[in-house]
């Protein structure tokens, strides 16, 4: 990877990496923007295959951060960070503290927040050497980030089921939920209440267990690939870049509408090829921004009030990209552009300011 030429091509502003001795830390964060405000992004702790692919990871996640906060109207910009382990790697509370240490040399440029691989203890951990954390229980803020991403994405079927000129309710749908951890369960949990069918998988046989026996969810057996099954909604809640040339030819859904970040393999190739088969998408970084107006709506100070309303307006976010991707090659450009005139309009408003004297 070129990775100066990357960085310039997508408009990364700065990427680090660091390595700790001491605890064997090795990560990397990617600020994308600082444009509209300080840059919040959640810290992913994964057993990558090689650097190359950790790189590319906190690249297109960063990206897609910036745009999440500027489709919401967040006055934040966007960043990731991602720590590299060996697979089973138990997390510690050294480990975490130096990730900390690392997060609070940006000095507040990035707010680093739970991610996969990283829950709210960890997030307390990191606290105790960095004040720019959002996530945790008791020294950091917000808690688990995660009913919100859930219920943001379930207001955005909605905005999905109308648009495809279907009834938005939910008795009678079958939801295929890839991925029943964090939010995969929750989202689960909300299609359930409201009276559809969901059948899921995950990787973890645990989660499937619980999801069968709280939920009623119809777990797929060993095999079944959920991405070739017969239903209404296919909701994405695990590791990204899910769709791609495979597993979209076998799709057997009406609308796209999920949690995990960073849906598309290649956005450029896969966007288009789910608008030619006449599958709905709901843009990822539109549809699951609940959790980052959660965190960032703590940091900022909003009420909880402010906060409900924001997250219930997901859907009516969701209703005018969709409409505006009628014109345009996929859903995803239009959720892009969506969020790059937000940006721009941003930075007018700052170069328009009067300079301090």
């Amino acid at each position: 990877m070129k990775l100066f030429e990357t960085m310039n091509q997508h408009g990364h502003e700065r990427v680090a990496f660091h390595v700790d001795p001491a605890t064997g830390l090795k990560a990397i964060i990617a600020l994308h923007s600082s444009v509209l405000g300080n840059a919040l992004g959640g810290t992913r702790r994964w057993a990558y295959t090689d650097e190359s692919e950790a790189i590319r990871d906190v690249l297109r996640l960063s990206e897609g951060m910036t745009y999440k906060s500027a489709a919401t109207d967040l006055p934040m910009g966007g960043a990731k960070s991602v720590i590299m382990i060996e697979k089973g790697k138990v997390p510690t509370e050294a480990e975490a503290r130096a990730m900390g240490r690392f997060v609070d040399t940006f000095a507040g440029k990035y707010i680093a927040a739970e991610d996969v691989g990283v829950n709210t203890q960890y997030c307390d951990w990191m606290a105790q050497e960095t004040s720019h954390i959002m996530g945790g229980e008791t020294v950091s803020h917000g808690g688990d980030p995660s009913p919100f991403t859930s219920q943001g994405t379930f207001n955005a079927m909605k905005a999905c089921l109308a648009h495809a000129g279907r009834k938005v309710e939910f008795s009678g749908l079958k939801v295929a939920v890839q991925g029943l951890g964090a939010t995969g369960y929750r989202l689960a949990k909300l299609c359930r209440d409201h009276g559809a069918t969901v059948i899921g998988t995950d990787v973890n046989p645990a989660a499937i267990e619980r999801a069968v026996k709280e939920l009623g969810v119809v777990a797929l057996n060993p095999g079944q690939d959920i991405f070739a099954q017969e239903c209404d909604i296919l909701a994405p809640c695990a590791l990204g870049a899910a769709l791609n040339h495979t597993t979209i030819k076998h799709l057997k859904c009406a609308i796209i509408c999920g949690t995990a970040n960073n849906q598309l393999h290649d956005a450029a190739v896969d966007g288009p090829a789910l608008k030619q088969r006449g599958i709905l998408y709901g843009p990822d970084f539109i549809v699951n921004a609940g959790g980052v107006i959660r965190l960032a709506g703590l940091y900022l100070g909003m009420t909880e009030a402010a906060l409900d309303k924001k997250i219930e307006q997901i859907e009516q976010t969701t209703t005018a990209v969709l409409k505006e991707g009628k014109n345009d090659p996929s859903e995803h450009v239009a959720a892009v552009n969506y969020a790059k005139r937000r940006i721009e309009a941003g930075r007018k408003a700052k170069l328009a300011q009067p300079a301090m004297a």
